[in-house]
């Protein structure tokens, strides 16, 4: 078995993250429950920002919040000097809320509205990363329109596919992101921000993947983009002061993921733009990264109820537990894979070979294939590791049922930081036809 961070056994042969018993924190706060490990977050934190530091290089590490966001969550982002990295009006919205400093966060995403442009504007945030020409005459009209000016980068594709899942590729030439680096798109777009008396263009940013094992796709993509920065300097006298790689650094969901340290990504990232930017006589650009995933990932489990089975004879045991897809899409929406345990008796030998059915009506909604476990019946409680990113940012009502709960945990406490939702909640927003 595979510790993350705190997690471990306790004296009562229990499963332990933080300091706390998981048994007990089902008892407490129910199930499905999403734990995560506080210490392990500020430690992937600390990590990234102690590398930019060590190699006394400029830098912002912002928090890739799609990952997961809660007040909780972005206060911790900003006790850990961190930067934030928003892709929707409610996302900013929940950052407001969290007293996070405004200067410090970067609005993404392909179709920003007025309103989110707007807000965005009305609460002076550090930068907008402008995505096409749409919202670069939508942004305009609007700066216009308030009389003020604003720092963007503009986001390009610099042809540059990551090895991961079709799905979550987002760097190659055909992609609904950004500005293409082959075709003009891209230095159309600039010489169309640099004619804005509105706009502050303090460079390029890029994002080619998720979950990315090696640094070789980052490292071509600084290449072609650097390459572009000295032409433009040429041409436009423009000289980028920040260049944004993106994120995508992968962690270790099961036995067959092999990610590398958020240092080794920084170190051959940080050389190889030096390199570049030398060869070429550019002034080094600030760098910045947006580590989502890697920060919080691998810090959460998820904690279920074991519900009923079913054995098909000389096929296979399916083990039912009470959440699914409604909690953890991934599987059902990427075949994602992932390892877990039985929370009450994490050491105990395995004797079956199950597989982890949700309890939604889809016969797709199966958490985990074909898990080695000990007997297991309707009172024991099942840990699935690693469902800190996605799991609750993409938690659904499908079925009509609740999401669960959030807790954070450190130091032997537990601090409920999400309410589970109720059945009133469910109909809140519900009016009757008459």
């Amino acid at each position: 078995m595979y510790f993350y961070g705190t997690t471990g056994v306790n004296n009562k042969g229990h499963l332990e993250i933080g300091g706390v018993d998981s048994v007990e924190l089902a008892q407490e706060y129910g199930t499905p429950l999403y734990v995560y490990d506080v210490a392990l977050m500020r430690e992937r934190a600390k990590g990234f920002k102690e590398a930019f530091e060590q190699l006394q290089v400029n830098a912002q590490v912002a928090y890739a919040s799609k990952a997961f966001s809660t007040i909780a969550m972005l206060q911790l982002v900003e006790e850990e000097g961190l930067s934030l990295d928003v892709v929707s009006g409610g996302e900013l919205y929940t950052a407001i809320k969290a007293g996070f400093p405004t200067e410090r966060i970067h609005f993404h995403g392909n179709n920003k509205s007025r309103e989110e442009l707007e807000m965005a504007l009305d609460n002076r945030i550090g930068c907008i990363v402008v995505d096409n020409f749409y919202e670069l005459a939508l942004l305009k009209t609007i700066c216009s329109e308030k009389d003020t000016k604003v720092n963007i980068l503009l986001r390009i594709t610099p042809g540059i596919e990551a090895h991961t899942h079709d799905y979550i590729l987002t760097g190659q030439e055909d992609s609904k992101f950004g500005f293409d680096l082959q075709n003009g798109q891209a230095e159309k777009a600039l010489l169309t921000a640099l004619q804005c008396p509105h706009f502050e263009v303090l460079g390029l940013h890029c994002h080619i993947g998720s979950q990315i094992f090696e640094t070789t796709g980052f490292l071509l993509a600084a290449k072609k983009i650097v390459e572009k920065m000295e032409a433009w300097k040429t041409a436009h006298s423009f000289e980028a002061k920040v260049l944004n790689l993106g994120g995508g650094f992968g962690i270790r969901y099961t036995k067959e993921d092999e990610p590398i340290l958020p240092s080794q990504y920084v170190t051959e990232i940080i050389k190889e733009v030096k390199n570049l930017t030398e060869q070429y006589s550019l002034d080094m650009p600030e760098i910045w990264i947006e580590p989502g995933r890697s920060l919080v990932g691998d810090a959460g489990i998820t904690l279920y109820q074991v519900g009923s089975s079913k054995e098909v004879p000389g096929v296979r045991k399916y083990l039912a537990v009470d959440g699914g897809m409604s909690d953890n899409i991934r599987p059902a929406l990427y075949q994602a894979k992932y390892e877990a345990v039985l929370a009450n008796k994490p050491l105990a030998k395995s004797n079956e070979t199950v597989s982890i059915a949700g309890k939604c009506c889809e016969s797709g909604d199966m958490l985990i294939w074909d898990l080695p476990l000990p007997e297991t019946g309707e009172d024991d409680v099942l840990a699935v590791f690693c469902t800190g990113a996605y799991g609750y940012s993409m938690s659904n009502n499908y079925n009509r049922l609740p999401r669960p709960a959030v807790v954070f945990v450190e130091n032997g406490d537990a601090r409920l930081v999400v309410k589970r939702e109720t059945y009133e909640d469910l109909i809140r927003l519900d009016l009757p036809l008459k």
